[in-house]
């Protein structure tokens, strides 16, 4: 009587074990950065410009800290980017999925032109838009307004050709036309047929957004001058002193910086895959 494998059991062999060496190998390297950042975030000025420098963790981490909270308000201006953050990705993922679903599932005139127009503006540099976008900002009187970062970021192109290739692809018509048959309108259809259907382009949306927002420089620096609305990448900017570079305490404050972006992604990931085996059930 053959006994049956388990799933992924087989024979040892080279390729299979070169494929897990490659992989492991690949995952250090990807987090040799984030670990030495660490390390540089325990130690001090003299340590990190030792010869060899230091690979293990040191003591200093409080200390780098508190030098940290001492020159900039680091748990507001991690609150200010929570805040913008969440609306934002909240915003993009609601009217998106919006938009995905009625250029993916609807018909109306000009449609494909629309379309298509939006995918244009993907080609185009964000940086091209900052001196109309700020005099735009400028003129409705939201400079050092979160204003000015979130209603600008809650809607892009990539969030909409997303959704609508996600929804055009998995939710079938004929789902949409039972609905119609049962007299639901074309937004009941939307947030009660296609929303449950989509979670995984929701999570993934999610992820990359929050992420993009989260590390955006260039545009909080333009809009918000307040210390106070500061987003944690513009204030931890006020770190840097061209008189002494002081890394332990730069690194301490991107580390802490990262931590909740780690966490947020870790927690958004498994709900991907959550919702995307879930989804494979289903159909």
């Amino acid at each position: 009587m053959a006994v049956k494998k388990e799933v992924g059991e087989g024979k040892f062999s080279i390729k299979k074990a070169s494929i897990y060496l490659f992989l492991t190998v690949g995952s250090l390297v990807s987090l040799f950065p984030f670990y030495y950042m660490f390390v540089m975030a325990t130690r001090l000025n003299r340590e990190i410009n030792a010869v060899p420098p230091p690979f293990t963790p040191g003591k200093h981490l409080v200390e780098n800290f508190q030098k940290v909270t001492n020159n900039i308000d680091f748990f507001g201006a991690m609150w200010n980017s929570f805040y913008v953050a969440t609306t934002i990705t909240i915003g993009t993922l609601f009217l998106c999925s919006l938009a995905g679903y009625a250029f993916a599932k609807l018909e109306f005139k000009g449609k494909n032109v629309l379309f298509v127009m939006i995918l244009v503006t993907m080609m185009v540099p964000p940086q091209l838009g900052l001196i109309p976008q700020y005099y735009i900002i400028t003129t409705l009187g939201w400079l050092n307004d979160f204003k000015a970062l979130i209603i600008p970021g809650l809607i892009n192109a990539f969030g909409i050709f997303w959704m609508r290739q996600y929804i055009k692809d998995g939710v079938p018509y004929e789902i949409i036309e039972a609905a119609k048959i049962d007299g639901c309108s074309n937004f009941r259809i939307y947030w009660n047929v296609v929303v449950p259907m989509i979670l995984p382009a929701f999570a993934t949306l999610g992820i990359i957004v929050f992420m993009h927002v989260w590390n955006d420089f260039l545009w909080p620096l333009v809009v918000l001058r307040d210390p106070s609305v500061h987003t944690l990448q513009v204030a931890l900017r006020a770190l840097n002193d061209a008189r002494q570079m002081d890394y332990g305490m730069i690194m301490s404050g991107t580390f802490w910086a990262t931590v909740p972006l780690i966490i947020v992604f870790l927690l958004f990931n498994r709900l991907f895959i959550q919702s995307l085996s879930e989804g494979a059930v289903k159909s």
